[in-house]
């Protein structure tokens, strides 16, 4: 059976109990498997957590490897949640030395010994409701992982994410972790409660061949120097509009635009409960605009099969492309190994240092086997030789900046099939080591980010790009949508 048939073996196994909870009294999420604009609201955030306007407080943690006596330990089964199986299986096996060939099926059959593992089958967005049904239920639970964009619903409640520390794990046990996911994965008082295995930089992915034709580029050296920065990205934009004759688009979606852009803004989004609109918000929607209007983004919509399928054409040169992407979405959007585009594609850092996604491992505070949890954190995120084995073996580039240097200083090979896809066998997480360095979240992450992010970039495809509507007009739509989804804000 393969990878592909044993996955969805043991969503279909597993489904069945995340339906029979849902029945219980959840409600089904409207959210699909699109990250980041249909993620939980704030709304469900608890009423006492704080935004994280401001930077959180410098913290020292230190690594005992003793696990606090107020945790629980020596239980029965060791319970894991999350919301698909592509990462839990091979993370266990990753642990336990279990084959990757057969540990979904062996999961999902229940064939290993003292390990229960919860697979939803459900997009990340919707894996909150389904964790709350769980803790509501009172049912057995862990370990459990979250997206970047809800984390903190989690992260930011005591009763629902356990300090690490209370593990004995701290500052030591994650030296090399990348900077951002630390951020990320720590509440709003500086203390870590997530951590997470990944690092999802992101890249500018683009076809080599039409970069030559219309841009007369010849190195993703050459290439970056074109798309340094936003300004420089929509003149490269215009240059393959015209020499294409409107044929072809720089750049796969307004979405994808979106996911770098927005990792540039300076502001949090919201500061001491009032939502914040700064110059960062008009100058995407008019860069997004210039893009728009000369047929410099495809009028595609993110996820559909349309956006990848300009891929397999001329008509959409370039992705947006994160590092769990390549060996998903941009390897559809080449047709697969042998298909039309395929092996003609290179990457570069592009416009703006972003990452898109990543999960967070985090551990409910009523575990009844903190030594496992423990354990099990450190081999996913902690042990640099088996992590350097899992970057390898999954492949993923993973949230340690020491065994992703060292395996691209070695030009390792992570996959064939995906490097097949590059011109000349680019080694493409190299492009992504240093956007993975340089991104910074320090006090600008809050609660909030899922829905004000979402509302703001329908807001400026709707009304700005399609509906043709002033600036004003449109950021009275924006505003109008915050207030509806997230009523407590202050909008000025």
């Amino acid at each position: 059976m393969n990878t592909l048939k044993k996955t969805l073996a043991l969503v279909a196994t597993l489904a069945m109990a995340a339906t029979a909870l849902a029945s219980c009294g959840g409600s089904e999420s409207s959210s699909t498997s699109e990250p980041a604009a249909k993620s939980d609201t704030a709304a469900e955030t608890p009423a006492d957590t704080e935004e994280g306007s401001e930077e959180k407080p410098e913290t020292s943690e230190e690594s005992t490897g003793e696990i606090d006596a107020s945790v629980k330990t020596g239980g029965d089964t060791f319970t894991v949640a999350a919301w698909n199986a592509d990462d839990v299986p091979y993370l266990i096996a990753q642990w336990k030395g279990l084959d990757y060939d057969t540990v979904v099926d062996d999961l999902s059959d229940g064939k290993v010994d003292g390990i229960n593992c919860i697979v939803f089958g459900v997009g990340g967005g919707q894996a909150s409701e389904r964790y709350d049904q769980l803790f509501n239920d009172g049912t057995d639970l862990d370990v459990y992982f979250c997206e970047a964009d809800w984390a903190l619903k989690y992260i930011n409640d005591d009763s629902k994410t356990l300090a690490l520390s209370k593990l004995g794990l701290g500052d030591s046990d994650f030296a090399n972790i990348y900077k951002y996911t630390d951020e990320i994965g720590k509440d709003s008082n500086g203390v870590r409660k997530g951590v997470s295995w990944q690092a999802a930089a992101g890249g500018f992915a683009y076809r080599a061949d039409l970069a030559e034709e219309y841009l007369e580029v010849k190195s993703p050296e050459e290439m970056q120097e074109k798309v340094s920065d936003w300004g420089k990205f929509v003149e490269a934009a215009k240059t393959v509009a015209d020499k294409s004759g409107g044929k072809t688009a720089l750049a796969d979606t307004v979405g994808g635009l979106w996911q770098a852009f927005a990792c540039g803004r300076t502001q949090p989004w919201v500061k001491d409960e009032a939502l914040v609109i700064d110059d960062f918000c008009k100058d995407f929607a008019d860069t997004a605009k210039e893009l728009w209007d000369c047929g410099g983004v495809t009028k595609n919509t993110q996820w559909s099969d349309e956006w990848t399928a300009a891929g397999t054409t001329d008509n959409c040169m370039g992705y947006f492309v994160s590092t769990w992407g390549f060996g998903g979405f941009f390897l559809d959007a080449a047709g697969g190994e042998g298909g039309p585009a395929y092996g003609k594609w290179a990457v570069c850092q592009g416009p703006q240092a972003f990452f898109w996604g990543g999960t967070w491992m985090v551990v409910n505070p009523a575990t009844d086997n903190g030594e496992e949890a423990r354990d099990f954190i450190l081999s996913a995120t902690s042990n640099e030789d088996q992590l350097s084995a899992f970057a390898k073996a999954k492949p993923e580039y993973v949230n340690n900046t020491k065994v992703m240097d060292d395996l691209i200083a070695a030009d390792t090979v992570f996959n064939e099939k995906i490097s097949g896809n590059f011109k000349d066998g680019q080694n493409y997480f190299a492009e992504l080591a240093s956007n993975a360095k340089s991104i910074n979240f320090n006090g600008l992450i809050t609660p909030y980010d899922a829905t004000v992010k979402g509302d703001f970039i329908n807001a400026v495809t709707d009304e700005y790009l399609k509906g043709g509507k002033s600036w004003d007009d449109t950021l009275v739509t924006f505003k109008k949508k915050i207030a509806e989804d997230i009523p407590t804000l202050t909008i000025e």
